[in-house]
């Protein structure tokens, strides 16, 4: 049962070398601790139980602080960074008649209002809460009276 183990943690490893997404990192180290109960004759459960419990505390205590180091470089899309912003309503948002357009940045974006049953008018101001597709999802921002 060793050898499945090892040849399931070099499966691993291979894959997050590949992606570098900090996912199957978490179970390669649960396959590590299986394979050494393994090697010294532990029944079939025990390592089962090895494997999912130390894959799980490893994800879950350690992926966090991994995430927060090695994922420093990485950045958003163009499209990512327009999350939070504030747009310009251009054309009624009507989810129910599938029509609105917004400007952010210049650009005219298709949109459509965050709570279904909402319309916003033209000229109100929004913010950018999701993107879907291609149609910005958004809502009005409270205005100050």
């Amino acid at each position: 049962m060793s050898v499945f183990w090892l040849v399931l943690l070099v499966v691993l490893v291979l894959i997050e070398l590949a992606t570098m997404g900090l996912t199957t990192v978490w179970f390669a180290g649960g396959a590590l601790v299986a394979a050494l109960i393994a090697v010294l004759n532990g029944p079939v459960y025990a390592q089962f139980a090895a494997f999912v419990v130390v894959s799980l505390l490893l994800l879950i205590f350690t992926r966090p602080i991994a995430m927060k180091y090695f994922n420093v470089e990485r950045t958003k899309t163009n499209t990512e960074s327009l999350i939070g912003m504030q747009a310009i309503v251009t054309q009624r948002i009507d989810n129910l008649k599938a029509q609105g357009s917004v400007v952010v940045n210049g650009l005219e974006w298709t949109a459509r209002s965050f709570h279904q049953d909402q319309e916003i008018e033209e000229g109100a101001v929004v913010e950018i809460k999701d993107i879907q597709g291609v149609k910005l999802i958004v809502e009005q921002v409270a205005t100050q009276g």
